[in-house]
Parts: structure tokens; sequence; C-alpha cells
């Protein structure tokens, strides 16, 4: 188990030529001085237009290919994907990891992307890590973390945390909720939160729409993806393995002539619904 999954840890392969890579073929990578800029710098406005001149010329060329396929919006819903960009992603740091049989500690996982067992203290398994990926794909897609939890006057972080857990996914089955050793440090016999008696129940798929501005499908897709990831029972998350197969990740097949093509793109915005992905230069 890695116990400690969120977006810094998860880094994606350099799809940079290394012989046009600045810092393996020596050349500066500091842009010409514009004229006018005393400092010998470049300023920030200037190098953020030129990124996205690039960007809307690579974002055009794939609109392109795109009405050339045919379909609404160029690309069959069913189709899709990054386009032929290579995105591949290697998962690191791997201090706090430790068997699903043999445990170092108690308390795993940054606080953000904890799963209620853990709070709860009701056991663990490798499900813990899908818990933590769900909170990093939502994170990746709006640009926000899934929960953030703080104390307040006369409750725990803790407790906030599985409050707003229970906010976005519903009540927390009773047999779940008092099922920890510190079960009833929260939660009374009842599977009521002690101490936070008032829930604002806004559901993800909502939150998505009415906050983020998802479009009514693309909510509802990609909420159907993660709630599965959510789930308070830990033996009915799905595993990696079963996520793959999971209708919101399907890729289509692409050819080593579109994969080539695409891949000298010097920098692109791809969308996947409304995750914003960041490759290249």
């Amino acid at each position: 188990m890695h116990t400690d999954l969120k977006p810094e840890n998860i880094l994606l392969f350099s799809t940079i030529d290394p012989s046009k890579d600045p810092i393996r073929s020596g050349v500066t990578p500091i842009l010409e001085r514009p004229e006018g800029n005393p400092n010998g710098g470049v300023t920030i406005n200037v190098i953020e237009k030129k990124l996205k001149r690039r960007a809307r010329r690579a974002v055009a060329r794939i609109s392109g290919r795109r009405a050339s396929m045919g379909g609404v919006g160029g690309t069959p819903k069913s189709e899709r994907c990054l386009d032929g960009i290579d995105v591949r992603c290697k998962v690191v740091d791997f201090g706090n990891a430790c068997w699903a049989d043999k445990w170092f500690a108690e308390e795993i996982q940054t606080r953000q992307y904890r799963a209620p067992e853990v709070i709860l203290q009701s056991g663990y398994s490798s499900s813990v890590d899908m818990w933590s990926f769900a909170c990093t794909a939502f994170e990746l897609a709006t640009g926000e973390m899934m929960f953030t939890p703080k104390s307040g006057e006369g409750f725990s972080d803790d407790e906030d945390h599985l409050a707003l857990m229970m906010e976005l996914l519903g009540k927390m089955p009773r047999k779940i909720a008092i099922g920890g050793a510190r079960s009833k440090d929260y939660f009374d016999r009842h599977g009521d939160l002690k101490r936070i008696r008032r829930l604002k129940y806004w559901p993800l798929d909502r939150i998505l729409v009415d906050r983020f501005k998802f479009s009514d499908t693309d909510a509802r897709e990609f909420a159907e993806f993660l709630c599965p990831l959510l789930d308070f029972a830990p033996e009915k998350r799905p595993t990696a393995q079963q996520c793959l197969q999971h209708p919101w990740l399907n890729i289509r097949n692409l050819t080593q002539n579109e994969l080539k093509s695409e891949s000298s793109v010097e920098k692109v915005d791809v969308g996947i619904s409304n995750l914003q992905i960041k490759v290249g230069k």
C-alpha cells in the first residue's frame, strides 16, 4: 500500500525530446531579452502570452483533426480522450508505504486524502489508496481539494472531516460509524455525530455542476466514476484494475502516426471533460 497518494506524489513523464531539452543540451532556458526590459530577463506576461499562443495553435490543430473525423464537435462522445497525447504517470514517494498484512502506523495518509476507516481506526487495507485516488482525481479536475476539514468551537478537525464526507456522500452506515476504536470519540450509539448535528448535504454531481460549472453529462459521468471509490465500506471500493475498465477511463486506440504527430506539440491544455492536464515544455 502506498498510503500517501496525492497530486504531488504523481509525476508526469517528460514528453520533451532530449535533444531539445535546454537542461540536457546546455542551452539556457531563459528566453531572449525583449526590447525595453533593462533587467535582461523576461516578464511573466511575455512568457504567458507566448505559451498561450502555442497552446491555441496546438488546440486548433487537434480541433481540426477532430472535425475531419466527423461527429458532433468533431469527436464522438465515446471517443473523448487525450487525442494522442502520450500522458504517462509515475507514482513516487514510497517512504510511508507498507504491506497489506504489516502496518507501520495506525495514522496514515495526508489529512485531506485520508479515508474514514483511518480516522475511526477500524483497520485499513489497500482500498485506502483508492479513496485517496478519488480525492486526487477530483482535485485535478476542479482545482480544489475535495475535503478541507478544520476544527471549530467544540469539535475537532477529525469530526469535521467525517461531517464533510457525509455531506458529500450521504450518512455513514451505523455499523461502520460505530465500528472503529475511535468511533466513540465522534459518534453516538445511533451513528450520529456527537457535536456536529446539522449537515448540509450537497451530492457530488450537483457540486460539479453548481460550483465548478460542469455540464450535467460530464458531472454525472465523473461522479459515477468517483462515488464507488468513496464508498464508506472499504471492501466495496473497486480495485485499480477494476477502475481501468470503467467507461469514464475508456480511451480509444490510437495509431502510431497519431501519437507521433501529437507528441511534437510543445504545450497544450488537454481536457477530459473539465479535467485539465498540462503537458509539454
